[in-house]
């Protein structure tokens, strides 16, 4: 008995560790992106991107392009700073607090899974101005 309760309280103390770590490497892919923007790197943007939405915009231009009109906090700020993170099921949730150029406060939250590959890629990002709501 004494066993079986070091092994549940073992798995229970390592669950923590393991998502902590998958939020850390999210947090890696989403700011391996935004400092790609920053420097017009698309093909480093892109590479960040999940095969889904590589499909819904099938060239780094179109990618670019995107990005620049629809995402222009995200794209051009002053401060990006990770919120709250969730992870469950391959899926991790990121809330990061943006300024952007003009010194508007925003909010995003990406949503990263893991590939077959065993890396981790953004599947989504929505914004909202901060005070808005959905």
């Amino acid at each position: 008995m004494r066993v079986s309760a070091w092994l549940v309280c073992l798995c229970l103390l390592g669950t923590p560790a393991f998502a902590g770590n998958d939020v850390t490497a999210a947090q890696s892919v989403i700011r391996a992106q935004e400092q790609a923007l920053a420097r017009d790197d698309g093909a480093t943007a892109y590479a960040q991107a999940a095969p889904e939405i590589q499909a819904l915009f099938p060239s780094i231009e179109i990618f670019m392009a995107m990005v620049r009109e629809g995402y222009a906090p995200v794209y051009r700020h002053r401060s990006f700073e990770f919120g709250a993170s969730q992870a469950e099921d391959g899926t991790i949730a990121q809330r990061v607090h943006i300024v952007d150029a003009n010194g508007e406060a925003w909010e995003a939250l990406y949503t990263l899974q893991n590939q077959p590959d065993g890396s981790l890629k953004i599947t989504g990002c929505s914004l909202l101005k901060t005070g808005q709501s959905v």
